[in-house]
C-alpha cells in the first residue's frame, strides 16, 4: 500500500467505507469525498464524544468566536480546540484576498511551536508561475480541497512539496472558500504526526469548515468595510459612519490645526502629460506630503484633485496642545521630501507645492440629496485655511500661516502683512515662519526654490 491513498467514500449507499486510490490520482489529491460527505457520515466516523467536542467547538464559532476582538486570538483558541480534540496539527495557516490599497491578501499562520504570525501579500498576478504551481490555485480552479500526504507526492507535484518535506510534513490539506462576493480565503492544514492526519481528523475538518467559513466571511466584510472606508474618507469619519451617523445634516465638529496642500500648475501638467501622467505625477506628489503628515499623527480628510486637506488634532487627555507643532513639522517635512524628489528625479516635470496651515474647528458634516451622502468637512475655519492657502502664489511663499495658527504655535514667525480673502469682512493677517530648518530655508532661498512655486 506504499503507493495507495485511502479516501472516503462519501456516497449515501456506503458511510463509512474505504476505497483505495493511486497517489496520482485526482482523487487522492483533492479529497473531495471528505469535503463533501453528510452530516450523518461524519458523525458515524467521528464517534459521539468526537461529535460532542466538535459541536463545542461550532458553538464557539458561531457564538463568542464572532464577538473576540482580534482575529489572531481566534486562530489561536480554534488550534487550542483541535488539539484538545487530539488532532495532531502542527501548522495552520488562513490567507483571505483583501480589498486594501497597499496589499493584496493577509495571512495568519499558527505552528505549533511559535504561536501565530500575521503577514500581508502583494500578488504577483494571476499569471505567476509560483501561484500557478500552488495548492492555491489547483484548490480555487477545482473549488475542492487539495490533500497530500507527502512521503508519497512528488516533488514538482506543488512547488511548496520540497520545503514541506523539508520542514518535516507528513500530511497537507489546502481547503478553499470562496466568499458571496467571489473573494476568496484559504485554509490550509498540516501535520508532522507519522501517520498524518486520520479519517476522524478529516471528518472533523469536514464539520467544522461552514461555521468557520461564516465566521471569515463576517470578519472580512466587516474588515472591508472598515478598510474601504478608511481609505476613501478617513479614519475618523470612518468611525463615525460605522457609529450610525450616516444622516443627512448630522454636524460633528474637531478643534485641530488644518492643513491645506495643492499642486502648482496641475492644469499644465495634465495638458502635458495626459491623464494617465498626470494622475501618476499627483500620486508623487502626494507620496511626498503625506507619510510626513502621517508621521506627526495627522489625519488626511480628503483630497480634492490636486490638493489635499489634512487635520492634527488636539489631545484627548487634556495635555499640551501640541497639534500646531506637528502641523508645522508636517509641512516642513513635506516640502523637504518634495524638494528631494525633484532633485533626484530632473526629467520629471518639477512639482511645486503651496501649503497653508490655520487653527480652528473642522466641522464634519453629510450633505447631499437623497440616497447619495458625502461625508466631508466644512465650516468658517476650514474656508479660512483654503483662502490662506490661495495666498501662496500671491506671496511668493510655499507655506503660510494664519493669525490664529502663529498665535496658538507661540514660536517666532514673520508678518507678511493683512490680505482681503473672499467671503470674509476684515483683512486676514498671514505669518511666515521662521526658517530655523536648513532644508527649509534652502526651499525659500535657493535656486531649488523654484520647485515649490514662488511665483
Amino acid at each position: 500500500m506504499a503507493n495507495e491513498h485511502r479516501v472516503l467514500d462519501a456516497s449515501p449507499s456506503n458511510t463509512a467505507s474505504l476505497i483505495l486510490a493511486p497517489q496520482g490520482s485526482a482523487t487522492a489529491l483533492d479529497a473531495r469525498t471528505i469535503s463533501k460527505m453528510s452530516s450523518r457520515q461524519l458523525r458515524d466516523l467521528m464517534g459521539s464524544q468526537a461529535m460532542m467536542e466538535v459541536a463545542s467547538l461550532r458553538d464557539w464559532l458561531l457564538g463568542d468566536a464572532r464577538r473576540a476582538d482580534d482575529p489572531t486570538k481566534n486562530v489561536t483558541e480554534l488550534c487550542n480546540w483541535l488539539l484538545a480534540i487530539g488532532i495532531p496539527i502542527d501548522r495552520v495557516a488562513i490567507s483571505i484576498s483583501t480589498l486594501h490599497a497597499e496589499h493584496d491578501a493577509i495571512g495568519r499562520i499558527w505552528q505549533k511551536d511559535g504561536g501565530v504570525e500575521e503577514r500581508v501579500y502583494v500578488s504577483p498576478g494571476p499569471d505567476d508561475p509560483v501561484y500557478l504551481r500552488s495548492p492555491f490555485y489547483a484548490s480555487l480552479v477545482s473549488r475542492e480541497w487539495v490533500e497530500m500526504r507527502l512521503a508519497e507526492t512528488p516533488d514538482d507535484r506543488f512547488g511548496i512539496v520540497p520545503e514541506l518535506k523539508a520542514q518535516g510534513y507528513t500530511h497537507y490539506i489546502c481547503i478553499p472558500i470562496t466568499f458571496i462576493n467571489d473573494m476568496t480565503a484559504w485554509v490550509t492544514l498540516a501535520t508532522r504526526s507519522p501517520g498524518g492526519f486520520s479519517s476522524r481528523d478529516l471528518a472533523v475538518f469536514a464539520s467544522i469548515m461552514p461555521p468557520f467559513s461564516a465566521l471569515l466571511e463576517l470578519r472580512v466584510a466587516w474588515g472591508t468595510l472598515r478598510n474601504v472606508l478608511r481609505i476613501y474618507v478617513g479614519d475618523e469619519p470612518r468611525q463615525a459612519i460605522l457609529s450610525g451617523n450616516v444622516k443627512r445634516g448630522q454636524v460633528s465638529t474637531i478643534r485641530s490645526a488644518i492643513l491645506f496642500a495643492d499642486m502648482r500648475d496641475s492644469t499644465q501638467h495634465t495638458v502635458e502629460l495626459g491623464v494617465v501622467g498626470a494622475v501618476e505625477l499627483f500620486n508623487s506628489f502626494f507620496d511626498c506630503l503625506v507619510p510626513a503628515i502621517e508621521s506627526r499623527h495627522g489625519e488626511v480628510l480628503k483630497y480634492m484633485g490636486d490638493g489635499l486637506l489634512a487635520i492634527f488634532r488636539e489631545s484627548k487627555d487634556g495635555g499640551k496642545c501640541d497639534a500646531p507643532e506637528r502641523a508645522l513639522a508636517a509641512a516642513r517635512d513635506g516640502l523637504a521630501t518634495l524638494n528631494a524628489f525633484n532633485i533626484q528625479h530632473p526629467d520629471k516635470p518639477q512639482m511645486r507645492a503651496g501649503l497653508a496651515l490655520h487653527y480652528g474647528e473642522a466641522a464634519y458634516g453629510n450633505i447631499g440629496s437623497g440616497t447619495r451622502l458625502d461625508f466631508t468637512v466644512i465650516g468658517r475655519d476650514v474656508s479660512l485655511a483654503s483662502r490662506v492657502a490661495d495666498m501662496n502664489r500671491t506671496l511668493d511663499e510655499p507655506l503660510l500661516l494664519s493669525a490664529a495658527f502663529a498665535e496658538e504655535l507661540g514660536q517666532k514667525v514673520t508678518s507678511l502683512g493683512s490680505f482681503p480673502a473672499k467671503g470674509f469682512v476684515d483683512p486676514v493677517e498671514i505669518y511666515r515662519p521662521e526658517l530655523t530648518d536648513a532644508t527649509l530655508e534652502n526651499v525659500y532661498r535657493s535656486p531649488k526654490a523654484t520647485f515649490f512655486d514662488i511665483g
